[in-house]
């Protein structure tokens, strides 16, 4: 592994995020649920962006949430993911790269619009968001290169861009170059509905040895189990796959590997914020941990260090130094 140069690469949805203070009364006028999550279409994104305040626009996507984190703890990340050549793809390169991330797919014409999640901000700390995922759902096997998974000691994938084909394609072409070249793969379940709509893909790939790194949530790990709890859970899919973590929130996480199991509680914090890119920047912290070769317990600290940074206030980019939350852990 001396000869990699990145510590991570990860494919994922390349999604803009725009945030934006609103109140109750544009929420009403707009028919929006306050607190609530959807997907709608090019038509409704359009509209809801026009009537939108002023607001910032970052780069976003649960993958690029976690690549960011891992620049932020000073590794060498990149990232691969689906824009098209507009505005928006505009400004989710410039940002990505800005925080050190290296990205090079190329933007495409005739492939619909960009992606971006619209984010209402009320003043009782509500957020809704609104996804139009156009772009990076086209995201096909042209835009791996065998050459740059191999560069690489993890392969991150994230399990949202499962769902469409041509993404799915990519992403077991990433997997292919991964197993021939000695790169890990980490894969995240991401949410409940990949596990319940893809169950016996998960299943497949995990018999198949194609998954190196298993992050999942209480829910998620659960549901791909097919148990009534966390602990029977873990137990089932554990001997599964080289490394399992599963996050349980304010209860903390477990890492099984090898037989053997670590486990480290929530960190504390003083407020809780926004729990969004809670489990993108634990995953951030877990495989830095990876990547420079800490135990399993380190590197489950390290994750909760990152989610507790990034709930203690809006959006799902560290605010804080996660160097110097770190301390000795990455010295």
């Amino acid at each position: 592994m001396n000869d990699k140069t990145l510590d991570v690469l990860a494919i994922g949805n390349a999604i803009v995020d725009v945030i934006a203070d609103s109140d109750d009364a544009f929420l009403d006028a707009c028919g929006v649920a306050k607190g609530s999550m959807r997907l709608i279409d090019l038509e409704e994104a359009e509209r809801l962006y026009g009537a939108m305040g002023p607001g910032r626009e970052l780069s976003g996507g649960s993958a690029a949430n976690t690549v960011a984190g891992l620049a932020a703890l000073g590794l060498k990340a990149a990232f691969i993911g689906q824009l098209a050549d507009d505005q928006l793809g505009q400004i989710f390169t410039h940002d990505i790269r800005s925080l050190g991330v290296r990205f090079d797919t190329p933007a495409r014409s005739g492939i619909g619009a960009t992606a971006r999640c619209l984010v209402l901000v009320t003043p009782d700390a509500q957020r809704t968001m609104n996804t139009f995922l156009g772009a990076a759902q086209v995201l096909g096997p042209e835009a791996v290169d065998p050459g740059r998974i191999a560069e690489a000691k993890i392969l991150y994938l994230e399990g949202y861009l499962w769902d469409p084909g041509e993404p799915r394609a990519a992403m077991m072409k990433a997997m292919n170059a991964a197993r021939d070249s000695g790169t890990r793969v980490a894969f995240t379940l991401s949410d409940s509905f990949v596990v319940d709509r893809h169950h016996a893909d998960l299943q497949r790939l995990l018999d198949e040895g194609r998954i190196d790194i298993l992050f999942a949530n209480e829910a998620e790990v659960t549901r791909l189990a097919g148990t009534a709890t966390f602990d029977a859970a873990v137990d089932a899919i554990a001997p599964k796959v080289s490394t399992l973590v599963a996050t349980r929130s304010e209860h903390g996480a477990v890492a099984c590997r090898d037989g053997g199991r670590a486990s480290v509680p929530a960190e504390p914090i003083e407020t809780l914020v926004d729990t969004t890119g809670a489990g993108d920047l634990f995953a951030a912290g877990f495989l830095a941990g990876e990547a420079r070769g800490l135990n399993l317990e380190q590197s489950l600290k390290l994750g909760a260090i990152c989610a507790a940074e990034v709930i203690q206030h809006y959006g799902a980019r560290p605010e804080k130094d996660l160097k110097l939350l770190a301390g000795d852990l990455l010295s």
